[in-house]
């Protein structure tokens, strides 16, 4: 895959029009504002897990199990799919369906949850949206299977014309997401992460639903664009809407076989940086580079078991697709989930320390 020969500075995420040191204030001033209304839940008797504010997803104890939610969108990725079609005739909603419910699933899942419901938010800036039947059909296909593969019911939803708001060829797609804990003992805010831990990464379909605003820079300095063809065959609009791999039943595996997970953070937003973010004052070594051609999507802390039956400590599970030479801890990867059958690649990318 060529660039076009360029004299232009180097592209980054903030030039390319995402600058979180402008959008984190007002996030952390809505969170102080935010915890300011917990106490609304004490008249129902039910209570807020304070610990969970900042995490990926908001816990509530409610007796005899927790209750998470999280709200996410798709981001940009739908007009990677609206320029594609036109290249290759595929409206690519059935993908980017599933994007959107994995970017709320795969969050929910990292305090311990298992989703439950899913609500679809779908707006655009105009009705003639809504009337090419190919797209709206695969979109509604999309959904159904990716509320499959998570295990959830899809309760409802809201289709807005935001005349003015939205522009009116595109649509603006996102899911909120109610799942349970229960046992409580299975809830996860890192409270026994420790210095020592190892950190594992689990494969990626690609690059997901994450730095498309990036990506989409890149089409520019490509000499074909959206249809440039990478070594794989495929060409770069079709290797950006691979659809986002779902977690559920990897974790609900690894916890149904009591797998004692310590922290989970799914990688998306901010990069590498969200696996620093628990308060923790720690140091994060990392000890094995992946290629640039990969992405890291998901994030977990647990002790695991050896085939040999000795006790592994603490692993991080990050998602992203590994190296076919990489080693982990001098073993085999069937090593250690060797009673859970895992279906994708991970391995030890690097350690948590003081």
């Amino acid at each position: 895959m060529k660039l076009k020969k360029y004299k232009k500075p180097k592209l980054t995420y903030k030039k390319s029009g995402v600058d979180y040191s402008k959008i984190d204030p007002l996030k952390v001033l809505a969170q102080k504002t935010a915890k300011k209304t917990a106490g609304n839940l004490l008249p129902l008797g039910y209570r807020e897990v304070e610990e969970s504010r900042g995490e990926s997803a908001y816990v509530v104890d409610v007796g005899n199990f927790y209750i998470a939610s999280i709200t996410e969108c798709l981001g940009t990725k739908a007009l990677v799919a609206d320029e594609v079609r036109k290249i290759t005739g595929k409206t690519y909603y059935d993908a980017i369906a599933q994007d959107t419910i994995a970017m709320a699933v795969n969050d929910i899942i990292t305090v311990g949850a298992q989703p439950v419901s899913v609500h679809a938010y779908w707006a655009s800036g105009d009705s003639n949206w809504f009337e090419d039947e190919k797209r709206t059909k695969d979109l509604v296909k999309g959904w159904e299977k990716a509320c499959k593969l998570s295990g959830v019911s899809w309760g409802g939803g809201e289709t807005p014309v935001l005349k003015g708001v939205v522009k009116s060829k595109v649509i603006d797609l996102a899911a909120s997401c109610v799942g349970v804990i229960k046992p409580k003992k299975r809830l996860l805010l890192g409270n026994k992460l420790k210095a020592g831990d190892a950190i594992v990464v689990f494969e990626s379909s690609g690059i997901h639903a994450n730095g498309l605003s990036l990506a989409r820079k890149i089409v520019k300095r490509l000499a074909k664009g959206y249809a440039t063809k990478m070594d794989n065959g495929k060409t770069y609009g079709e290797g950006l809407l691979a659809p986002t791999l779902i977690y559920v039943q990897i974790i609900k595996s690894l916890l149904d076989k009591k797998i004692k997970i310590n922290y989970i953070s799914n990688i998306t937003g901010h990069g590498w940086r969200k696996i620093m973010r628990h308060p923790k004052n720690f140091i994060y070594r990392i000890t094995k580079i992946p290629p640039a051609k990969e992405r890291i999507m998901l994030a977990l802390s647990c002790p695991l078991r050896c085939i040999n039956q000795k006790t592994i400590k603490s692993l991080n599970i990050l998602s992203f697709k590994a190296p076919k030479n990489c080693v982990i801890f001098k073993k085999r990867k069937e090593d250690f989930f060797s009673n859970v059958n895992i279906g994708i690649d991970f391995f030890n990318l690097f350690r948590v320390s003081f």
